[in-house]
């Protein structure tokens, strides 16, 4: 006990005594200790002792009510006003007016229904003109030897989509064909109506034509591909027929304004030659000028609509 002074006494502590009992007895001091990780000692009570700590959810009176899970989509479909808008010809709020009023058809079917799912293989029209839901696509491809005419081929050959693999993210398919021997201009698109065209036997799609043969064509021959041959009874005529200046008498550069495929081959065939050599240097007006072999390049707007006006 320390010395009194005037007459109170103190505890060694330095605090007073109150009726002789030490300060706040009975009652717990107030700590503002913290543990060791920041948050308040496990000796404080917590408020609201009892209750359930609010846990970032919504209590059970203000949930929702239960939601019918969403179907998987198709990954092959597409909404139609999606299928016409992606085309570019209108929005899609403006394309649910057009399928209202019948003016877009399904592979050959008019639909009027709102929401109506299409596959990317259907052949959708827009009042009579068949649309696709991509950006339209022309690449010219000035094709080498050893390459097959096709998307896909089941012996794993080389194709001549693996020469433009790079060129673009749509769907492009090769319109019309070459020998997997021939060299020289191959267009792709993945616009049908184009390509219908480029391709129908009826259409005068010019195409030129380096070829050369396993011997000389005599003058006898050659005036017989220029005046028009009899194959099995049907009359194949060229465009134009000529040697090739400074070169043999087995190259020659010939002209056939057809859609249909092997017409050269099969002239030649008619007359007893072998083709050992063929380039296709001119197709619907488009050359291999500037395009070296096994390169590609994209259509100019104006080659575009030159093809479609040929």
């Amino acid at each position: 006990m320390a010395k009194e002074r005037h007459g109170k006494s103190r505890d060694t502590s330095g605090k007073k005594k109150r009726d002789g009992k030490k300060p706040f007895e009975g009652k717990k001091p107030f700590d503002r200790k913290k543990s060791s990780d920041g948050n308040k000692s496990s000796d404080d009570k917590k408020s609201f002792e009892g209750k359930k700590p609010f846990d970032g959810k919504k209590s059970e009176y203000r949930k929702r009510p239960a939601q019918k899970p969403k179907s998987k989509s198709n990954p092959n479909e597409i909404r139609l006003n999606k299928y016409i808008s992606n085309s570019g010809i209108c929005s899609r709020r403006e394309a649910d007016m057009h399928i209202s009023i019948g003016s877009v058809t399904v592979n050959g079917k008019v639909i009027t229904e709102m929401g109506y799912q299409v596959k990317v293989s259907d052949e959708v029209r827009f009042d009579g003109r068949v649309i696709s839901p991509e950006k339209t696509e022309y690449i010219l491809l000035n094709k080498p030897r050893g390459f097959l005419v096709t998307t896909k081929d089941e012996k794993d050959r080389k194709t001549v989509m693996d020469l433009v693999a790079n060129a673009t993210k749509s769907r492009i398919v090769p319109v019309g064909r070459l020998e997997r021997q021939a060299t020289g201009l191959l267009l792709f698109t993945n616009d049908g109506e184009l390509a219908r065209k480029l391709t129908d036997p009826h259409e005068k799609i010019r195409k030129i034509y380096h070829v050369e043969l396993d011997k000389n064509l005599s003058q006898t021959d050659f005036n017989k591909i220029k005046d028009g041959l009899n194959i099995r009874g049907e009359i194949h005529e060229v465009g134009e027929i000529s040697w090739i200046q400074g070169a043999s008498k087995r190259e020659v550069g010939i002209k056939v304004n057809s859609g249909s495929n092997g017409l050269v081959k099969a002239i030649f065939e008619h007359l007893s030659y072998t083709i050992t050599r063929l380039d296709r240097v001119v197709f619907a007006g488009l050359t291999k000028k500037d395009l070296p072999r096994s390169n590609w390049r994209h259509l100019t707007a104006q080659e575009v609509v030159n093809l479609k006006n040929s």
